[in-house]
């Protein structure tokens, strides 16, 4: 079992693992060509950049804990671990880093068995670093975060994410944002989920959902949002937001009627 003294050891390192892989994509977007792009399937992009990243994430991650294994985004290492295992998505908001659209991160989390222990989520273009460890609280930049105290949907802004290859549930989805734009103080989206929720766990949101997401889109700010003191739960209010494809992240206290909303479509 890993001992809170070494699990304040995993975020310091982990920390510094994310902005040094932060660094070489922020170095390589300067000379970054869409010649270098390659499709895993229609709208599904990644480049050299991401399976790089993740190489260098993985090897030194091996490294400060040998044995946990790993779920990743571009499938560099397929080594489950028993208890342990580190999820990562290298560059979350790979279309943004194609376009040169600065809302890009890197995304790692860690589980014990099936529970969140570890997450550091850093935001490249604006340096900031959100971490959290479980039982320990949520930071930015070694600031400690809260979530906003917004206390209904109509003073809320809802941050999500819109489908672009999957759209047999567009029309759900359509009707969703409709009734949010009446709701509340608007929609945004970043185009990173990883982000959506450190910006929910930091305030700047009240809220955020999505529907056909992988777990190493959301492992890392999930536990950050919770440690910020806010509510992450599925679309039917319970706990398989990671692996389940579907993640409503708030405030808590708009939670319920964020559901509701989300449920009349929904079902």
């Amino acid at each position: 079992m890993i001992t809170q003294e070494k699990l304040t050891q995993l975020v310091e390192q982990t920390q510094e693992i994310a902005k040094e892989v932060g660094a070489f994509i922020r170095k390589e977007r300067q000379h970054f060509s869409v010649e270098k792009v390659e499709h895993k399937g229609f709208n599904d992009l990644v480049s050299y950049v991401d399976k790089e990243a993740e190489r260098q994430i993985v090897d030194r991650l091996s490294l400060i804990l040998p044995e946990a294994g790993f779920i990743t985004e571009e499938g560099t290492t397929t080594t489950k671990g028993e208890v342990y295992n580190w999820v990562i998505d290298p560059l979350d908001g790979t279309t943004n880093f194609i376009h040169n659209i600065p809302v890009f991160a890197v995304s790692i989390a860690l589980m014990e068995n099936e529970d969140l222990i570890l997450g550091v989520v850093y935001e490249v273009n604006r340096h900031e670093c959100f971490y959290a460890m479980k039982g320990g609280g949520a930071y930015c930049n070694d600031t400690r975060i809260k979530v906003s105290t917004a206390p209904d949907l109509s003073a809320s802004l809802i941050a999500t994410g819109f489908p672009y290859y999957n759209f047999e549930l567009i029309d759900k989805y359509l009707a969703t944002m409709k009734s949010l734009m009446q709701k509340t103080h608007g929609l945004r989206r970043l185009g990173s989920a990883a982000v959506d929720l450190c910006y929910v766990a930091s305030g700047r949101t009240e809220g955020f959902f999505e529907y056909n997401l992988n777990s190493y889109d959301v492992a890392a700010g999930a536990l950050i949002v919770q440690e910020a003191g806010g509510m992450v739960t599925d679309f039917e209010g319970e706990d398989d937001f990671v692996f389940g494809r579907k993640i409503v992240a708030s405030n808590g206290k708009i939670h319920a009627d964020f559901l509701k909303v989300l449920n009349e479509f929904w079902g």
